[in-house]
């Protein structure tokens, strides 16, 4: 990689693609914020149900004041860069995008959720596999140093509890889009190995009981309209509680996209993100149907 790695931004329809081009490159982004070494050449725009066409200009002239260049063409977008970050807010998307990036021989980061669904999550998984394409995805959340302390401080843990906030989709699943954050916090205490999922939506969001083996227990409490992030890991003697400071969550994440675009291993393995996927598969299809939902992987 060249001392500046040159990122292709593919999408426009969320806020993320502005917070990393922010952290990258922009005049006014605290020292404090900034990640080195990386710097958003170009970005790919079109329209999806997350983002209208006002809103896309907007973001549009806010890059281009930092001198990223916004195309609609995916070749010119891709054609100069070292590297890409899959910034599609609507997941129906990542698993096109990711096939016409596949070929390309470039790192891939793809940002939360990895996909819509857990089939098409696991066919960029095994694309990545065929193709030997180094990628990753994840949410912010896994990373955020308050979780990662509770976690040290409690590595085996009988019982976790987590809450996170229900945006609601404009299109698809609510609880796959946004409820991602959670169940990401709660794979990265927990581990992979979770057996099913009980979903029961209420008035405030949706709670899910995910059963582990052993009698092990998982709750993630999905609430509307509030945006804190936080929860508490337990044995059967022992509690650490914690609360989410997101002051830094975008420039952490961001760091590890720039060590692993410069060669380092992905910061959470594949079958983790599968893991992640395949909670959200499961607590959706409880959600549904009112019944609990076995996790569709392999165990």
């Amino acid at each position: 990689m060249p001392k500046e790695i040159r990122v292709a931004l593919i999408g426009l329809d969320t806020s993320h693609t502005i917070e990393f081009a922010r952290r990258m490159q922009a005049p006014d982004c605290s020292l404090e914020q900034r990640v080195a070494g990386m710097k958003a050449v170009t970005c790919l725009r079109f329209e999806t149900p997350f983002q209208n066409k006002e809103g896309l200009d907007k973001r549009q002239a806010q890059l281009e004041e930092w001198g990223v260049r916004v195309t609609t063409d995916f070749n010119e977008a891709v054609a100069h860069c070292d590297a890409i970050m899959l910034e599609i807010n609507d997941p129906a998307y990542h698993l096109e995008y990711f096939t016409k990036c596949a070929d390309l021989g470039k790192p891939i980061f793809v940002d939360k959720p990895l996909a819509d669904t857990l089939e098409n999550g696991q066919k960029i998984i095994q694309l990545a596999r065929a193709k030997n394409v180094r990628m990753f995805s994840s949410s912010s959340l896994r990373f955020v140093p308050q979780l990662i302390e509770a976690v040290r401080a409690i590595p085996e843990p009988n019982y976790v509890t987590v809450y996170g906030p229900l945006g609601k989709a404009p299109s698809g699943s609510s609880i796959v889009w946004y409820g991602v954050h959670a169940f990401e916090m709660l794979e990265r205490a927990m581990g992979r190995g979770a057996l099913a999922v009980t979903t029961r939506p209420d008035s405030a969001g949706a709670v899910a009981i995910v059963d582990y083996p052993n009698g092990n227990r998982g709750v993630v409490e999905l609430n509307e309209g509030s945006w804190s992030y936080g929860g508490c890991l337990r044995t059967k003697d022992k509690a650490v509680p914690f609360t989410v400071n997101m002051g830094r969550a975008y420039s952490d994440q961001l760091e590890l996209v720039a060590k692993f675009f410069r060669g380092d291993d992905p910061p959470v393995e594949a079958e983790d993100t599968l893991e992640v996927m395949a909670l959200l598969d499961a607590a959706e299809r409880s959600a549904q149907t009112g019944q609990t939902q076995p996790l569709g992987l392999a165990q």
